[in-house]
């Protein structure tokens, strides 16, 4: 891992040509932002069931998508830190008006579906805790989220951030502290890092798990978040941010795979066989039963950070994507509450949460292709990225990544709507 001066700062001293940098923990925040998508309440059952289903025949699905989401949301970083613009910015300068209203459209769709889940596994999680009605919960989880926002702003950026790391590490210990009580086979472990499967149904949650992987507005937020980090800051010398960037990515995401994989340990180790947890409150319940009631209250506690602060998350990204593509900028909390109100209505009128989960996370699969693709291309362009542009090795990876991903989603849209068509696939 590359090592940066940490008593480097960005400025020029009179008198001489030596460039100063700032220093690496100054650089850090935005990649930590971006890793909050890959700790949602959607990823959580997910992860149990593969465990409980599978033991740990599916590790690798997990290190390889946790591999795989690093070098993406490395380009979207690049992108932003090279052009000075964001995905969707980009975007909006390329297409024409009839398409950049198309794309924000599809944009705020997949926002909406990222805001229902997010809100639902908050909800969720107050229910879990203290028995309040889910709208209420879905209620209390938007005010708080909207006072979340606030924090994010010019001169508040870092604020932010750092109430969002301090979420993702009650998110960490929340979803591992299970693993203390019931430690994971470390034999087994290790066997689950070989690719294989166990029949088509294990291919069909290996393929939930890839294709869920990668979140459109991740990719979209991150090629903002690395500006708005530091507006003012001049960038003499952008190998430095670069190769901060890395780092920052590195590091959060990597945190971010622990507690994906750890989920999958502790389903494994305490749960395997065990049925009903394809729902978030049938692994509670398990957990409860498996482990005992207070490591279950920790869990429902870090479902409820990752509730809180992957809300937060997709708000703050909804608002990049609509001034990016529309060229309008409206009060960040304004768009909270507009994004909130679906997610609202699906809990008021009772429907069940874990379907809502399910209709959600196709909806965002549409998505994925509208933001991965751009960024694919636009990274391999000298026009646009000069000589930051993809190296040969990173936009094959790249390339085969998008491919895949697009490909699982479609595969997993196909098995979800199936059979309300009459197919049998």
């Amino acid at each position: 891992m590359p090592k940066l001066d940490s008593t480097e700062m960005q400025s020029h001293t009179p008198g001489t040509s030596k460039t100063h940098h700032p220093s690496l923990a100054t650089l850090l925040g935005p990649a930590f932002v971006a890793a909050i998508a890959y700790v949602d309440p959607g990823n959580v059952a997910a992860n149990i069931t593969a465990g409980a289903r599978y033991s740990y025949l599916l590790v690798w699905v997990l290190l390889a998508s946790n591999l795989a989401a690093m070098l993406i949301q490395y380009l979207s970083a690049k992108l932003g830190l090279v052009t000075r613009q964001s995905l969707p910015a980009l975007l909006g300068t390329r297409l024409k008006k009839r398409a950049r209203i198309g794309y924000w459209l599809q944009a705020e769709v997949v926002a909406a579906a990222t805001d229902l889940a997010e809100v639902i596994g908050g909800a969720l999680a107050l229910h879990l805790l203290f028995g309040l009605p889910l709208l209420t919960g879905g209620i209390i989880v938007g005010v708080v989220s909207t006072l979340l926002l606030t924090l994010q702003g010019s001169g508040t950026q870092k604020i932010f951030e750092r109430v969002i790391i301090g979420l993702l590490v009650i998110i960490t210990i929340g979803f591992l502290a299970g693993l203390a009580i019931a430690p994971p086979d470390g034999p087994s472990v290790v066997a689950g890092l070989v690719p294989r499967f166990a029949g088509t149904d294990s291919v069909l949650v290996a393929a939930s798990m890839l294709g869920a992987t990668v979140m459109p507005h991740a990719i979209y937020l991150h090629s903002s978040l690395v500006n708005d980090h530091d507006e003012k800051a001049p960038r003499a010398n952008l190998k430095h941010y670069l190769r901060a960037t890395r780092i920052d990515i590195v590091w959060a995401l990597g945190l971010a795979g622990i507690v994906n994989i750890g989920l999958l340990l502790l389903a494994a180790s305490a749960l395997s066989g065990v049925s009903g947890t394809d729902t978030i409150e049938g692994a509670h319940t398990a957990i409860a039963s498996a482990l005992g009631p207070v490591v279950a209250m920790i869990f429902a506690v870090g479902l409820l950070a990752s509730g809180l602060a992957s809300t937060s998350v997709g708000a703050y990204a909804g608002s990049e994507i609509m001034a990016g593509l529309l060229h309008i900028r409206i009060p960040l909390i304004v768009r909270r509450l507009i994004t909130l109100i679906p997610a609202l209505i699906i809990l008021g009128i009772g429907a069940e949460p874990t379907w809502a989960l399910v209709v959600s996370q196709v909806i965002l699969s549409f998505g994925i292709p509208f933001a991965i693709l751009p960024l694919i291309r636009y990274t391999r362009q000298p026009s646009i990225m000069g000589e930051h542009s993809n190296a040969t090795i990173t936009q094959v990876c790249g390339t085969l990544i998008a491919v895949a991903i697009v490909a699982l989603n479609i595969f997993l849209v196909a098995l979800t709507l199936a059979p309300y068509f009459g197919f049998d696939i």
